[in-house]
């Protein structure tokens, strides 16, 4: 690839975007095998400027100037002041909640402009998406208003008080440690955060996804409720069962599939040879994970996320304490090298400094062990109030997000595929939002048009790299007649666009959007039908979905089985795999987008 142009496929575009669908998602698999996304070396130069400049050096600089710690000369010496934890950790959430940190810029989807985020939520009109709107009283409806604007301006003006206040004295802190440290954040700033962010939340779930509130959350409710030792014990117990809960996801058949594509798209992989390694045979066609990628995914990953945090946990001994933190913050930096998609960089960053500083700066034999809470109950209380979570989220994957639930890069997510007829992706930049289509913003970024289309069934491409794409291409192939003659885009970059935020939550994109989208355009049957499949149970072999109509609702709902999802290629050269229907809405012909004798539309 070049510093400033893409990598594309050798193709030419006129004549590849005229082959048929499943043709060009195989030339793309293979392109993808052997390149990744192709992205330009500029995007990934900006992205660790951003990382360095923004949040690396502007935080320490924030968190130094504002907690009378002395300069970064002198980082040496309150490293692990406990203010620092606490204001790296607001740091990381305000630049997440303002869109700046995860999901950001180019290789998330937004190209021009290259934040979504603020620019969407600041704005009265766009869409919002209340988890619970039709039992919680007074979150209703899916339009933003000045009310929501409001409130997400208090979550961020509430984020950087608690974050420019100086710390204030505490008594169980002067206990623990002795006198001079610069204190911690004052509690009522803390309540403050956390009653606007859950606030927030209740309006709009995208804003507390985008804001990690399921890991940024706990940690503001024990630094407001907690004496001191408890809140560290707690943090620690919270970092853990973030890694443990990552750890036992990739358990199964998909997490195999994430690896290849994800260290195709390294930059850190400098040779086409160790891209290939991850494949079983790229020049016989075979894109199938090889045994060395199961083998670097299961020992490198999973057993790295289960074993070491549990020994960090657990042992009183310094030298093995320093190991199993310097060799997690490692593994983080790894995966922050690896660009993937979501481009979660600050968090990747913040979890090995964390590591380093709760496992080294306060060690267990210290006084900072699990045993040591200062109240019995208080262990299984918070041990079980952090696991609640994922473990409902792995048993019933329909009612929680897959960030709740710690499938982060587990591939076993929620996704979807829309099919559009032409014309229909133009109207979708009617709904009220900052950006265009995506496809659009590359042809204002200097891409050809043709360029542009391909770079958008790029990500068709990816997803059918993964277990989902190969089961919702077979559905799509059931409920579209005419493929080629539609325009077929992943739902997560098009969520990106009109939400301004996805982190791969398929959630965030199922018929409740589908639903806000309808009201506001009327689209007629037919003109829009999104394949939508749920992440699989840990105890069910198979993954359901459902088909949506934007002018009917959910037309029939099915499932396929995920192990013979992950056997076939990318580009189903045997075709499409086998379909369970548990369900089709009663005069509803798959293929031909309409019920008989029925013209009434959803929100029409």
């Amino acid at each position: 690839m070049g510093f400033m142009t893409p990598n594309s496929p050798p193709v030419d575009p006129e004549e590849f975007l005229r082959r048929p669908f499943l043709d060009r998602i195989k030339i793309l698999t293979l392109f993808w095998a052997d390149n990744g996304f192709g992205s330009p070396t500029v995007f990934h130069v900006v992205y660790i400027l951003k990382l360095v400049v923004l949040y690396g050096l502007g935080g320490l600089l924030i968190v130094s100037w504002t907690s009378d710690l002395g300069g970064l000369g002198e980082f040496t010496s309150w490293w692990d002041e406990p203010i620092v934890y606490q204001k790296l950790v607001l740091w990381t959430l305000l630049l997440e909640t303002v869109g700046l940190a995860g999901t950001w810029g180019p290789l998330a989807g937004h190209f021009k402009p290259m934040t979504g985020g603020a620019l969407y939520w600041l704005r009265p009109g766009t869409i919002r998406m209340a988890p619970w709107g039709r039992r919680v009283p007074g979150t209703g409806g899916d339009t933003r208003t000045p009310f929501d604007v409001l409130l997400y301006a208090a979550v961020l003006a509430s984020l950087v008080v608690a974050l420019v206040l100086p710390g204030v004295q505490d008594d169980d802190l002067t206990a623990a440690l002795g006198a001079g440290t610069a204190g911690l954040v004052r509690t009522e700033l803390w309540v403050a955060a956390g009653l606007l962010l859950v606030l927030m939340g209740l309006r709009d779930k995208v804003i507390f996804l985008a804001a990690r509130g399921e890991q940024y959350l706990p940690v503001i409710v024990f630094s407001a409720v907690l004496p001191f030792t408890d809140m560290v014990i707690a943090y620690k117990l919270l970092i853990v069962s973030v890694w443990l809960g990552a750890g036992f996801s990739k358990f199964g058949h998909h997490f195999a599939n994430v690896v290849p594509p994800m260290m195709s798209n390294a930059p850190t992989m400098p040779t086409r040879a160790m891209r290939r390694m991850h494949y079983r045979d790229v020049e016989g066609e075979d894109l199938l994970p090889s045994r060395f990628a199961k083998v670097m995914g299961h020992v490198g990953g999973t057993t790295v996320e289960l074993g070491i945090p549990l020994v960090l946990l657990f042992t009183t001994t310094p030298e093995i304490a320093l190991a199993g933190a310097a060799f997690m913050a490692f593994f983080h930096v790894f995966i922050l090298l690896a660009f993937p998609l979501a481009v979660p960089l600050e968090w990747n960053v913040l979890f090995g400094y964390l590591a380093i500083f709760l496992f080294v700066g306060y060690p267990n034999g210290d006084g900072f062990g699990l045993f040591d809470f200062s109240e019995p109950w208080m262990l299984p209380a918070i041990a079980g109030a952090l696991l609640f979570f994922p473990v409902l989220g792995n048993l019933r994957p329909d009612l929680v997000s897959f960030l709740p639930a710690m499938r982060q890069y587990a591939g076993n997510w929620a996704s979807g595929t829309w099919a559009m007829k032409p014309g229909i992706e133009q109207r979708l930049n009617e709904l009220t939002k900052p950006a265009k289509n995506q496809v659009e913003q590359l042809q204002a970024f200097g891409f050809e048009p043709d360029v542009a289309e391909i770079t958008m069934q790029m990500t068709l491409a990816w997803r059918a790299m993964h277990s989902q794409g190969r089961g919702l291409y077979s559905v799509l192939f059931r409920h579209v007649d005419d493929v080629d003659a539609h325009v077929i885009r992943e739902a997560e970059f098009l969520c990106n666009s009109i939400l301004g935020w996805n982190f791969g939550c398929g959630h965030l994109h199922d018929e409740r959007l589908i639903e806000a989208i309808q009201r506001r355009l009327h689209l007629q049957p037919g003109d829009l039908r999104v394949m939508w499949v749920e992440s699989q149970a840990v105890h069910s072999p198979v993954q359901h979905y459902r088909v949506i109509d934007a002018a009917l609702g959910v037309v029939e709902r099915g499932h396929w089985n995920v192990a013979e999802a992950v056997a076939q290629q990318p580009w189903l050269p045997n075709g499409p795999i086998a379909l369970e229907v548990d369900w089709v809405m009663p005069g509803y012909t798959p293929g031909e987008g309409h019920v008989a004798g029925d013209t009434a539309s959803v929100g029409g």
